[in-house]
């Protein structure tokens, strides 16, 4: 049981750091090209807009909880702190 958490953690902490480093892979519906080859139209990938990347899914969710501690975390704008303030008057 020890073994299996401690090899969950070591991959876990793997991802987290292949993450940080290249936060971008190749994008899997066209294998990094940029565009789809029909039979007869060269169109670019709709999943990567013809970037030829995507974003992992490991940073999407590192981002997302930074955007979440940032905004829970930010200073209150003046007009929560001032009492005597209302956009009203």
């Amino acid at each position: 049981m020890a073994l299996a958490s401690l090899a969950v953690l070591l991959i876990l902490t793997g991802y987290a750091a292949l993450c940080a480093i290249r936060p971008f892979a190749r994008c899997r519906k066209c294998s990094g090209i940029g565009v789809r080859i029909g039979r007869r139209t060269v169109k670019a990938c709709r999943r990567c807009r013809g970037q030829r990347y995507r974003l992992r899914a490991g940073r999407r969710l590192l981002n997302t909880g930074r955007d979440i501690h940032r905004a829970g975390t930010r200073r209150p704008d003046r007009y929560d702190t001032d009492r005597s303030y209302t956009p009203w008057s």
